[in-house]
């Protein structure tokens, strides 16, 4: 394993990536292949859920496991870089469809803890991440095919959030938005904006030619989503955290834009699945599934 402080990139080749985006919650997923051979991983699969009606469907993730199956792909990873607040992960199906294991980062089990309270989940449902396939220690080197793989811990947003470092790409989560966006919200529970900071630096000491992926894009002032940019962009252009931008300016401008926002529309059923690696509900006696709506919780 490789000393968790240092910003050592991983080598090797470098990866093909191929976003795939939900309109409906402005969210990308991708897939991200070995060049030249069948090995991939599929990051932040999305399941639709029509919160009016309580109904799910598979049409964004089908359009990933379309892709694969297409391009005839093995999948060795699921990974999810977080707990989602705004959509529910498709990660279940996925792996039904196409294999994979579902993975996310060690630090679930506080996430786990902290919503198990707001839920008032009983003594049955564990709280150790033990849900998930595999759970990445920051600094872990893995591998997709002939790729080299590192997870980073860049904690903030979440207290779980991390960013995979996957050959000259990464893939931040909610860690970062494109130069526009800026970054992410802070103040969920067990967010921290001063610790989003430093995740973001960390990111930002990669190589300037580092390609970043977003988890999210939402076209401000109406431009087309895009969901690439490189560290070199951010550190030249970034709203909120571009190099001159320091730790306590940067923790007052995000404090007081969060204290501006409402929670994200299907945060109560996103983390009721997410926590549990997208596990729906289980079915009560009449056969039917129903989430928890905690009221005054958040």
């Amino acid at each position: 394993m490789t000393n968790a402080l240092t910003n050592e990139q991983p080598g090797g080749p470098a990866p093909e990536v191929h976003g795939f985006f939900d309109r409906a919650t402005n969210t990308i997923s991708y897939v991200v292949r070995e060049p030249m051979g069948p090995a991939c991983a599929i990051v932040d699969p999305v399941l639709d859920f029509e919160a009016a009606s309580g109904r799910v469907a598979h049409r964004s993730a089908g359009a990933v496991v379309d892709f694969v199956r297409r391009e005839g792909l093995r999948v060795e990873w699921i990974i999810e870089t977080h707990v989602h607040a705004d959509h529910l992960s498709a990660a279940p199906w996925v792996k039904q469809q196409v294999g994979g294991r579902i993975a996310i980062g060690q630090r679930i089990d506080v996430v786990q803890d902290t919503f198990a309270r707001i839920f008032n989940e009983g003594p049955e449902f564990r709280r150790d991440g033990s849900q998930f396939d595999h759970l990445f220690r920051d600094g872990e080197r893995y591998r997709i095919g002939a790729l080299e793989a590192m997870a980073w811990h860049t904690p903030g947003h979440t207290p779980a959030c991390m960013t995979h470092v996957i050959g000259d790409a990464a893939f931040v989560g909610d860690t970062l938005f494109m130069p526009d966006g800026g970054s992410a919200r802070a103040d969920f529970p067990g967010g921290d904006a001063r610790t989003l900071y430093r995740s973001m630096r960390r990111v930002l000491a990669l190589p300037p030619d580092t390609r970043l992926f977003m988890c999210h894009d939402y076209g401000p002032g109406g431009r087309e989503i895009r969901w690439q940019t490189s560290v070199a962009e951010q550190r030249a252009a970034n709203i909120h955290v571009r190099d001159g931008v320091d730790e306590e300016a940067y923790v007052a401008l995000r404090e007081a834009r969060d204290a501006t926002l409402s929670m994200p529309a299907l945060i109560l059923p996103s983390l009721q699945v997410n926590m549990k690696a997208g596990v729906l509900p289980e079915p009560e006696s009449n056969g039917t599934r129903y989430f928890k709506l905690p009221i005054n919780a958040l």
